[in-house]
């Protein structure tokens, strides 16, 4: 071996000696990390931020850590929006209607209200509907419809007829007796009469009740009579819920009245008392505003005072003969001595002429008799249908029976009252 490979082994000996790869550590000092945002990333960077950076350390052997600690934000508080305020709009006192057709110009400001058809459109231009009657609608149709002179004498009179009887209610049902105490002067008649000309006007409810108990007819006078009487009413009273329930238990005639028939057996009519008429009157103020009831002639019966206590009008039925004139006179008599003194003097009196003696004896006597203690009276002329005591036609009267039923119709819807409490 050379001298100079042994050289080089004492060297490499010596230098085993002096390192331990065990335990060997180097350190290396490394620079400081230096971050430059580039342009673009500055440009798109949040100056105000919800986050709060905390302290950066660099750890030993390069590491770095970062804690962040976030920092919570209040919510905006948001003010409740105010209620608008509405100004009311401005008022004026408009000056009168003679001013204004004078060209008086108004002070102030005008409201909206004062832009009606009255004041803008000319009344030379305004066209009425066409007339009623045959020589208003010849002169209107010979004129291209340029005249009109309005209706016939005739046709006005029964369009105030009507609207008398058109009159409206308010605050519940309005209960209308037919009475006297002799029975065959035609109280049934006349109930008939009088519903049919308040069904054929009035666009409500209207109803015929039969009440007496010695087993009345009124529901033969319609076309379609019912099989159900008072007494189902009574029964099926808990069960009756609506107007469609009600009606099926009464008969409907062709001019929209309503009858509730009586019991046709006399024993079940007899039993009719005062409850059962005020569970059917209950019934019947739910759904009509006009309820006639068809009294029979025991005027102490207790059906009859329970009636007169609901009554709102009465109407007293006389026949044209002496006996007949002086009993419908002293049922007059009785509801006074009985405390029932406003209902005469608020009563109508029906004179059916149509019953034996009339031609006879002296109608307007008997007239001037009642007009001193009622408030008024009505003669109701004869009529072959009537004197049939069948099935009453309302159409099919003669012109005169039935301006008689429209007269008495708009005599008793004077008497009620237009409003009262339920």
């Amino acid at each position: 071996m050379t001298q100079r490979n042994l050289t080089q082994r004492k060297k490499a000996a010596s230098s085993s000696q002096l390192i331990d790869p065990e335990t060997m550590n180097i350190n290396i000092d490394l620079p400081a990390t230096v971050h430059t945002a580039p342009e673009d990333e500055v440009a798109l960077a949040i100056d105000e931020t919800a986050v709060s950076p905390g302290l950066v350390d660099v750890g030993l052997q390069g590491t770095t850590s970062i804690s962040v600690v976030a920092t919570a934000v209040p919510a905006a508080v948001v003010p409740e929006p105010e209620e608008p305020v509405i100004s009311p709009l401005p008022t004026h006192d408009a000056p009168p209607r003679r001013d204004r057709q004078r060209g008086v110009p108004s002070t102030g400001s005008e409201s909206a209200s004062m832009l009606t058809a009255e004041r803008l459109i000319h009344t030379r231009r305004r066209r009425r509907p066409a007339p009623e009657g045959a020589w208003p609608r010849l002169v209107f149709n010979t004129s291209l419809h340029l005249v009109n002179i309005g209706d016939s004498r005739r046709v006005r009179e029964r369009k105030a007829v009507d609207a008398r009887i058109e009159k409206a209610f308010e605050g519940g049902t309005r209960f209308v007796p037919v009475l006297t105490r002799k029975g065959g002067v035609g109280k049934t008649t006349v109930t008939t009469l009088l519903g049919m000309a308040l069904s054929t006007v009035r666009e409500d409810r209207i109803i015929a009740i039969d009440a007496n108990p010695d087993r009345g007819t009124l529901a033969e006078r319609i076309d379609k009579p019912s099989s159900s009487t008072v007494r189902d009413v009574v029964m099926h009273a808990p069960s009756i819920s609506s107007v469609t329930d009600f009606t099926e238990l009464v008969s409907r005639d062709a001019t929209r009245l309503d009858v509730l028939a009586s019991d046709t057996d006399p024993h079940l009519s007899e039993a009719f008392d005062e409850d059962d008429y005020n569970v059917v009157a209950d019934q019947v103020a739910r759904y009509y505003s006009i309820a006639l009831t068809d009294c029979g002639t025991g005027i102490v019966h207790s059906v009859m005072r329970a009636t007169l206590r609901r009554a709102d009008s009465i109407v007293i039925v006389s026949g044209g003969s002496v006996d007949e004139a002086r009993l419908a006179s002293e049922t007059l008599t009785w509801l006074e001595s009985n405390g029932y003194g406003e209902l005469v003097s608020n009563a109508i009196v029906a004179i059916n002429t149509a019953t034996h003696g009339t031609n006879l004896v002296k109608l307007d006597e008997i007239e001037a008799h009642f007009v001193s203690r009622v408030r008024a009276v009505v003669k109701i002329p004869y009529d072959p249908q009537l004197a049939t005591g069948s099935v009453v036609s309302y159409r099919d009267l003669k012109p005169l029976t039935r301006e008689s039923a429209r007269e008495l119709a708009a005599l008793v819807v004077d008497g009620l009252p237009a409003r009262r409490d339920a």
